[in-house]
């Protein structure tokens, strides 16, 4: 079994250091991560940014998954059995379909922002809402994650918590499912068998 990182796009994760994960095992991330840094996996289900990179020709160098792909580009198509789900929880349960444990959870904030506002990375850019716009409804991202540790009861799963990273009381159920601090995954980085 080996680690892998499973990168949300919420505020919580902008301390960290991409490159330094990759180092320690393979990186999972969501939509518009691709235009910053090539993850080992790039996941994206909403259409219009799927579109976006598969014509960029991103797919035909790296390993992209999305719904219903685009002939010839050459992203996979997503596991049927999680064909609905969203981008984040997708990408989690792709890399505990690779074998990967434990699997951290970085940038998962499932929180707005102070006042009320969207909590992402790449707000105000081309496929996102403004940063002054509302926070994005998250119970399904939470229905899915949790589904995806009931799914692999013998992976664990460990939420990576940040200053903009919100309390999910549903989580609290789920006994393969923990939380730690940036701290926490800061000192594991720098004591690789504590991963």
């Amino acid at each position: 079994m080996t680690v892998a990182f499973v990168l949300g796009n919420g505020r919580s994760r902008m301390g960290v250091d991409l490159a330094r994960l990759a180092q320690r095992g393979p990186v999972y991330g969501c939509n518009a991560l691709y235009r910053e840094f090539t993850p080992t996996v790039l996941v994206s289900t909403d259409r219009s940014i799927s579109t976006a990179i598969q014509h960029s020709g991103y797919p035909a160098q790296h390993t992209h998954y999305t719904r219903k792909p685009i002939p010839g580009l050459g992203s996979r198509a997503v596991p049927q059995q999680y064909f609905g789900f969203s981008s984040g929880p997708l990408a989690v349960a792709l890399a505990a379909l690779a074998g990967h444990d434990p699997v951290y959870l970085v940038g998962f904030d499932m929180a707005g922002l102070p006042g009320e506002r969207f909590n992402n990375v790449y707000a105000d850019t081309e496929f996102y809402k403004k940063s002054t716009a509302r926070p994005t409804y998250t119970g399904n991202w939470v229905r899915q994650i949790v589904q995806v540790a009931r799914d692999f009861p013998r992976v664990r799963f460990l939420r990576v918590h940040g200053d903009t990273t919100g309390t999910v009381t549903q989580f609290d159920s789920v006994s393969n499912l923990d939380n730690l601090t940036l701290a926490d995954l800061e000192n594991r980085l720098n004591n690789p068998k504590e991963l």
